[in-house]
């Protein structure tokens, strides 16, 4: 079953302590998309400006994106400057230029309401609320947020959670929006918020995943070379839900895999600059990390 995949296509500029890239293609619903792409069809909502590369459109239509809610638009795609130093944890933000971005509404193509399955990228929470709105009896909804929305839009956030199955924080976000410390109590805050699931995202130390009665936690996979985190969330994110999407059934047993997966993609994501190496990602070398994976966490 497809994906719906809700939020920023942009052009990047990165610099980190390895190098630097000037506007390769990125954005938080590019990441999600690519990375679910590797096991179900995602459908891409987003907007992008008439200076978008056609070669960008073609690499996410080779890798099986649905482009048909991907709207074009008179004027300048998002721009998004960022560096990194050597805690490659924080990033720094050192321009954004919204162009079309800051006048996107998304509206879903026709049939596109049925999708089963949703992620509400990293917008603003009014934005989340009208696709949400949009939907017709969906499996599972899930969303992200970020600081900015926490401190400028708390009220309709939380009226976003209450509409959500999953949320996705990383953890100094999800302590923001509790005001808990200890991360059980800031899982446990954001289930009485509303969702049934809660994803805190740890970066290089993992993740945790929570229900109201049980918990899940995946240490970070090692990773020899880092060169750019950019969309590591997004793609952990993607890859997680993607997964879910092609069960029969959501269990506690199959969110814990999706979980792996989502960690699997976000680890080859930051092995290269920009989309470079989450684009050629495969079933296959997903499967072979998780397997990896396995012998990293076994200590018998």
């Amino acid at each position: 079953m497809s994906l719906l995949v809700v939020g920023s296509v942009a052009l990047d500029s990165i610099r980190t302590p390895l190098g630097a890239v000037d506007q390769v293609l990125g954005g938080s619903a590019t990441y999600a998309s690519l990375a679910a792409g590797v096991y179900t069809t995602p459908r891409l909502v987003a907007v992008v400006g008439d200076d978008f590369p056609a070669r960008h459109r073609r690499l996410l239509a080779r890798r099986g994106v649905d482009l048909a809610g991907c709207v074009q638009a008179p004027g300048r795609t998002f721009r998004w400057q960022g560096r990194y130093g050597y805690d490659l944890n924080v990033a720094e933000t050192l321009g954004v230029q919204l162009n079309v971005f800051q006048h996107f509404a998304p509206r879903l193509p026709d049939g596109w309401s049925a999708t089963p399955h949703a992620f509400l990228g990293n917008i603003d929470p009014e934005l989340q609320l009208r696709v949400r709105r949009q939907l017709a009896r969906p499996r599972l909804v899930a969303c992200d947020s970020m600081n900015f929305w926490i401190a400028g839009k708390r009220r309709q956030l939380l009226r976003v959670l209450k509409a959500v199955d999953l949320i996705f924080l990383n953890d100094a976000e999800a302590r923001q929006l509790t005001g808990e410390s200890h991360l059980g109590r800031v899982a446990q805050a954001l289930i009485r918020c509303g969702p049934t699931l809660a994803v805190i995202k740890k970066g290089e130390h993992g993740a945790l995943l929570a229900s109201r009665d049980a918990y899940f936690t995946l240490p970070g996979f090692v990773v020899d070379d880092v060169h750019d985190p950019t969309g590591a969330g997004d793609s952990f994110a993607g890859g997680m839900l993607g997964y879910l999407a092609r069960q029969r059934r959501l269990t506690w047993e199959g969110v814990k895999q999706g979980v792996i997966r989502g960690s699997a993609i976000a680890s080859l994501t930051i092995e290269a600059f920009g989309t470079d190496r989450l684009a050629a990602a495969t079933r296959p070398l997903v499967e072979r990390r998780v397997a990896a994976y396995r012998r990293l966490c076994r200590w018998t």
